[in-house]
């Protein structure tokens, strides 16, 4: 087991970039944890976030992190410096898991709706340092329709 005593109900859990892992849990925090399986931050803690209940995590290849949170219906990437940025805040009843792409596209289970939304979140290709078209301080954020 995984530093088991560091979990309060994990819910969803991913690959970090680097060997490590993340874990979301129901009490309402994201931990991050480094490729020795220790604690590295809390997503609450070091970006000052308040989570309603965060279900779906994921990391893409620049060390983003991405959580959908199910009870305020949004999803929120996390960047590894600078501050947390709104992917999707409309059309989430009730979003729980989350995928990204190297492409740059972001899969959302929402199951208050049953299906699967697709959104594309990065307009550069990953090799890119700049991942998001950051224009007047928001990231373009297209949605690609929905696959039921």
């Amino acid at each position: 087991m995984l530093g088991s005593s560091t979990y309060t109900g994990p819910r969803y859990v991913c690959w970090a970039p680097e060997g490590g892992f993340v874990v979301s849990e129901e009490c309402g925090d994201v931990k991050v944890f480094g490729s020795n399986h220790r604690l590295v931050s809390s997503i609450s803690s070091k970006y000052r976030h308040r989570f309603g209940n965060p279900a779906g995590v994921c990391a893409d290849r620049e060390g983003n992190i991405m959580v959908a949170d199910e009870q305020h219906q949004k999803v929120h990437l996390f960047p590894k410096s600078g501050s947390p940025i709104c992917l999707v805040s409309k059309d989430l009843q009730r979003p729980t898991g989350i995928v990204c792409s190297p492409q740059g596209m972001l899969l959302v289970a929402d199951s208050g709706d049953n299906c699967v939304k697709v959104f594309k979140y990065r307009v550069r290709p990953h090799y890119s340092s700049d991942v998001l078209n950051t224009a007047r301080g928001s990231p373009q954020l297209s949605p690609r329709g929905k696959a039921e």
